[in-house]
Order: structure tokens, then C-alpha cells, then sequence
């Protein structure tokens, strides 16, 4: 089961471009029964790795703007140890855990939000430096949100880096992604030293993810990505509700 879900979400992943983090940890807190700790830490993990050949094929080409990238780590590394951190100290209560999981879920609306108006509205890029020296406060943020609930640095990192460089869509896309790696791998070591990954099930994902991901990017161009973005995004406004109202409810 693991390995098919791995297969899936990084096939998705590859043809729509919605973030792995986003997809995952909701997965494994709903249908594999995980805690949100253990979930989070292990999509971190995935999300790792599966992001580890594009990563190099974007650095490779040339693609990511070192600069920015620096800035967005010196705000982003900090802050996912603050919320890998925060999540491992709150998932220790089980009263905090619900708390918990209403947060996730509120993340992961509010990014499959923000994948919709990346999608469907034409946003205009601010060639200035003005707006690059609050890069590092931002990502501060967005770290948090990557370590607390391993969503975010796709879509957010995405829209700031529209709005605060000068780069082109495909530099855009590539520092995005070198970001989200970063960030991936700083939280899921944080969160494999408070023992909140599940690795025998990581592995199983990451297998299937491999391949998915391999298959994804070789398909893309032959179907249509934007009715399976809308499909995909759907869903993940259904699950975030779901975990929302889990949360809330305490069921």
C-alpha cells in the first residue's frame, strides 16, 4: 500500500507540480493512521529525497539563482529548527496533538489556496531589489510552517520570489525547489533525531515515489496538467477540511 502511494503522489507531483510535502503528511495522518509528528517527519523525509533529482537537474542547468537562494536559507533553515522543534515539543502532549492537527490543516488549505491563485491568476513580476532584503524574514516564516507541518515552500516560496526578484519563471522554479530541498532535509534530520520518522515506511514511499517520479516526468508533456492541478488541489482542500475538522472536534 505504502509503495503505491508513494507512486502516486510523486507521479502527481511530477506532472502538476504541486509540493510534496503538501500531499504527503496529510496522507499519513488520514489513511495510514500516523501520528503528526511521525507524519510530518516522515513526508520531510520523502519529500527529500524525491526532490533530489530535480534539484540537481535544475543546478545543473543552471537554474538556481545562488543568490536568493542564500537569502532564503539564511531566514528558512532557521526557521524550520524552530518549527520541527515545536512540533516534536507539542506532539509529546496529547492534548497539544489536536491543536495539532487543526494547524495542519489550516496550512494545507491555505497552500492549496495559494496553488490556485499561482494557477489562475496572472501575477506580475516587480523587477526590484527593494523587496530582497525582506526575503530572509519571510522564509524565517515559511520555515516554520515547512517544519511544523512539512507544506508550504512550494507555493509560498514560489509567490515570493515572483514578487521580491527580477528572475525569470524557469530560474524561479529552480530556486524554489533548491529551497524546498533545503528545508526538507534540515527538518526531516531534525525530526530522524526526535525519532518522529517512520523509516521502514519511508522507505516503502520512497520506493514507489522513485519510480512515480521518474515515469511523471517523462509523461508530462503528453497529459494534461491543469485538470489534474485542479483535480489534485480539490482534493487537497478536502483533506485539509478534514484534518480542520478533526481538530476541532477531537474525532
Amino acid at each position: 500500500m505504502e509503495i503505491i502511494i508513494g507512486f502516486v503522489i510523486a507521479f502527481a507531483i511530477a506532472i502538476t507540480g504541486v509540493g510534496a510535502g503538501t500531499v504527503t503528511a496529510p496522507v499519513l495522518m488520514l489513511f495510514l493512521g500516523l501520528e503528526p509528528a511521525v507524519a510530518v517527519g516522515t513526508a520531510l523525509g520523502f519529500s527529500t529525497i524525491v526532490k533530489i533529482p530535480a534539484g540537481a537537474s535544475y543546478w545543473l542547468k543552471g537554474r538556481v539563482d545562488k543568490k536568493y537562494l542564500l537569502l532564503m536559507m539564511a531566514g528558512g533553515v532557521p526557521g524550520v529548527i524552530l518549527g520541527s522543534l515545536m512540533l516534536g515539543h507539542m506532539a509529546a502532549d496529547k492534548k497539544l496533538k489536536l491543536a495539532v492537527l487543526t494547524v495542519v490543516g489550516i496550512i494545507v488549505l491555505l497552500s492549496a489556496l495559494m496553488n490556485i491563485i499561482l494557477m489562475w491568476k496572472r501575477i506580475s513580476i516587480h523587477n526590484t531589489e527593494k523587496l530582497a532584503k525582506f526575503i530572509p524574514v519571510v522564509t524565517f516564516f515559511i520555515g516554520i510552517e515547512v517544519g511544523f507541518s512539512s507544506a508550504g515552500a512550494g507555493a509560498l516560496g514560489t509567490l515570493l520570489l515572483l514578487y521580491a526578484t527580477p528572475l525569470f519563471a524557469c530560474n524561479v522554479i529552480g530556486t524554489d525547489i533548491a529551497f524546498g530541498l533545503a528545508l526538507s532535509a534540515v527538518g526531516g534530520s531534525l525530526h530522524f533525531g526526535m525519532g518522529n520518522i517512520d523509516l521502514p515506511m519511508m522507505a516503502k514511499l520512497v520506493t514507489g515515489g522513485l519510480v512515480g517520479s521518474f515515469l511523471g516526468s517523462h509523461t508530462a508533456n503528453r497529459v494534461p496538467a491543469k485538470p489534474l492541478r485542479v483535480a489534485l488541489l480539490a482534493w487537497l482542500v478536502f483533506i485539509g477540511s478534514q484534518l480542520l475538522y478533526r481538530g476541532l472536534t477531537g474525532s
